[in-house]
């Protein structure tokens, strides 16, 4: 019977385990997703604004150099090409933020299956 007792009790506590995990990934998921679309956002404005470019071409032309294709239109202005350069500067460093907090559950969780998190 007190064997029955540690074996729940052992299941229970891996479950709320699993739970854990599963919450703090879809947490960190959105709060990639939040970085990914501001950038998003102020390419789309600084394309709309620099470049005079409507707000779908603006919206596709931030979201190519966001992605890391590149650019789709030629750009005009001198400003607009400058904005273009910091923009894509700006979005290769969104891009290591991201996956940065989307990888920091996973490796947070091999770190302690493989118990490298003890303190000292």
């Amino acid at each position: 019977m007190e064997d029955w007792k540690q074996v729940e009790s052992l299941l229970d506590k891996r479950t709320r385990t699993d739970n854990t995990f599963i919450r703090d990934f879809v947490s960190y998921l959105s709060l990639s997703t939040l970085f990914i679309l501001l950038g998003l956002l102020v390419g789309i404005i600084g394309y709309h604004w620099t470049a005079h470019l409507s707000w779908i071409d603006a919206m596709v032309e931030a979201s190519m150099i966001l992605s890391g294709m590149g650019p789709v239109s030629p750009l005009s202005t001198n400003s607009a090409k400058f904005f273009a350069s910091l923009y894509a500067l700006f979005s290769g460093l969104i891009f290591v933020l991201a996956m940065g907090v989307v990888l920091s559950p996973l490796v947070y969780s091999l770190l302690k299956q493989l118990r490298l998190n003890k303190p000292d």
